[in-house]
């Protein structure tokens, strides 16, 4: 599945755009566990605010990501989840410059923990590399970085 535009020409000849699903994927700054990141998520809607990820480059790929694209967060080395991307909005840094507000869903959708190399800001993430959503039961109370190692020598 191709994730950029791409041209489509109907019955009638007649050529128009499509835009495919891209994700993000981003290190979770400060969070030792996926019950650390819930919990912090819980404090900020439970003081009325709403789920914002502030950025300093707004995506270029933005209609991609507002088409069903979620943000894959990374835990020590592991992506462990996802948040579905629902807007993109105007936002200021606390030094008052421009932003991007990468609005989160409050819900948090564990997926099958998959190493991944740590970098800096986020990164795009093509739908057919995306961690398949697993449920409650699948990893049972196994460290995400014991079912990376498991998953990675085919044993998960």
């Amino acid at each position: 599945m191709c994730r950029q535009k791409v041209n489509h020409t109907d019955i009638t000849g007649i050529e128009f755009g499509v835009f495919m699903t891209v994700h993000l994927k981003k290190l979770s700054v400060g969070s030792q566990s996926l019950d650390n990141l819930r919990d912090w998520q819980a404090l900020r809607l439970a003081q009325g605010g709403r789920l914002v990820h502030v950025t300093r480059n707004r995506p270029r790929r933005a209609e991609e990501l507002l088409d069903g694209g979620s943000i894959y967060w990374i835990i020590k080395g592991v992506v462990t989840a996802r948040q579905a991307i629902i807007d993109l909005s105007d936002a200021q840094r606390a030094d008052g410059t421009p932003a991007c507000g990468i609005v989160l869903s409050p819900e948090i959708i564990q997926v099958a923990p998959t190493k991944m190399r740590v970098f800096q800001g986020w990164r795009y993430l093509e739908v057919k590399d995306a961690p398949p959503d697993i449920g409650a039961d699948d990893a049972g109370d196994m460290p995400a970085e014991l079912a990376a190692e498991l998953r990675d020598l085919g044993i998960f």
